[in-house]
């Protein structure tokens, strides 16, 4: 790995092992207050794994603008061979947790790919009995080239879906911090309560709604009696 730029060493590697169709999957929104967990799985070209300049500028998302991911979105998919993404929404992070919540956004974005898979390379995530080969890399969105381009696609597929969440709910400003837990995020909370899309399970909206249990079970004096 040169400084913070992904490389393609690892589907060089899966190549030289005979695959050919290696996905690259990351996710974006886990720790989120509101929204999906969004995860996308990309196919590179074997001509992008030879010359890994035509995807120059792609990295971790997050240490992207909002202009740049844009930009490289629309690359990474006209370069592709194939991509997909899958969202698994709020209700179902509170029932199964964040982690199999994740698990099943990326199971879903693999299983929408028009061309199948051969092999994994996957953001510090385990799909625990997915029948294909799977190398998961520790920050693998900024040491590998395929999981920064899904990374990406993630991302942006996600902030797109929180802004059209801003225009259903604009008091709760999800266009900007989408749904991250800012402190005007948790004013809108505390102002408005939750909405359909916020995951309940999650420890500050969970503290929220227990605080506001406990208020409203607080015994009343009765009418008339001294305090």
């Amino acid at each position: 790995m040169t400084g913070c730029r992904p490389t393609v060493e690892e589907e060089r590697a899966l190549r030289a092992a005979g695959y050919r169709a290696i996905a690259g999957v990351d996710e974006a929104g886990r720790g989120c207050w509101a929204g999906p967990v969004v995860a996308a799985a990309v196919i590179l070209p074997e001509m992008v794994i030879d010359t890994p300049a035509l995807l120059d500028g792609v990295a971790d998302s997050k240490t992207l603008t909002p202009a740049q991911r844009a930009t490289l979105f629309e690359r990474i998919t006209s370069l592709a061979v194939a991509w997909a993404v899958g969202a698994t929404p709020a209700h179902i992070v509170d029932s199964h947790g964040i982690l199999p919540a994740t698990r099943l956004a990326m199971q879903v974005a693999l299983l929408r790919l028009p061309r199948p898979a051969d092999a994994l390379l996957i953001d510090a995530v385990q799909l625990g009995g997915w029948p294909l080969p799977q190398r998961v890399l520790i920050k693998g969105d900024a040491r590998c080239l395929s999981i920064a381009a899904a990374s990406i696609i993630a991302k942006v597929t996600r902030d797109r879906f929180m802004e059209a969440l801003g225009q259903r709910w604009p008091e709760y400003g999800f266009a900007a911090h989408k749904g991250y837990g800012t402190a005007a995020h948790q004013r809108a909370l505390r102002r408005y309560g939750p909405t359909p899309q916020h995951r309940l399970t999650f420890r500050p909206l969970y503290e929220m709604a227990l605080a506001d249990a406990e208020r409203t079970a607080l015994p009343q004096e009765a009418e008339g009696e001294d305090p």
